[in-house]
């Protein structure tokens, strides 16, 4: 069985995260998507489990995708996972050359380990989770940028954001 792993903070799961999953899933018989705490990112909006719900509800649609949080280094928890690939969205090209050095360091940990670019659906190359959350922080309208199912959390989790750091 071919097996994906699409990792990410997804803070919040966003339409372009959507979109390579989706994709992933016809692609591999199985794909799990990877919540990983990411040290880089100091303050995220919604914690762990949060985002393990909006992301279930988000890809429930499809079969063959399941959902799971690790706080270990993505090359490590591929090492549970028979023949796993790792499976990530390129929107740009400064994505490439981050993704590049992060499939190294993941190759150095982890030799046998496979790493495979999509790159980003056009609509989405300008998408990130930090844009929505500051969309988000001030009201715009979040309509063609985050799953329907999470809307309303982004929204309610970003008042009380900001009043809390504003």
């Amino acid at each position: 069985m071919s097996v994906a792993i699409c990792p990410g903070s997804f803070d919040p799961i966003t339409l372009g995260h959507l979109n390579i999953i989706r994709r992933a899933s016809k692609i591999f018989d199985h794909v799990i998507v990877c919540i990983l705490y990411n040290s880089s990112k100091t303050s995220p909006m919604f914690t762990l489990e949060e985002r393990a719900d909006m992301v279930r509800r988000s890809v429930s649609r499809y079969p063959n995708v399941e959902v799971a949080v690790s706080d270990e280094l993505l090359a490590e928890y591929a090492k549970k996972i028979e023949g796993a690939v790792i499976v990530k969205g390129l929107r740009a090209a400064s994505d490439f050359e981050y993704e590049f050095q992060m499939n190294l360091i993941n190759k150095h940990i982890n030799p046998a380990l496979e790493t495979m670019f999509l790159t980003a659906d056009g609509k989405y190359t300008f998408l990130s989770s930090s844009m929505v959350r500051e969309m988000a922080m001030y009201e715009a309208n979040l309509d063609g940028l985050v799953p329907n199912e999470i809307k309303q959390d982004i929204i309610q989790k970003a008042q009380v954001w900001r009043k809390k750091n504003g």
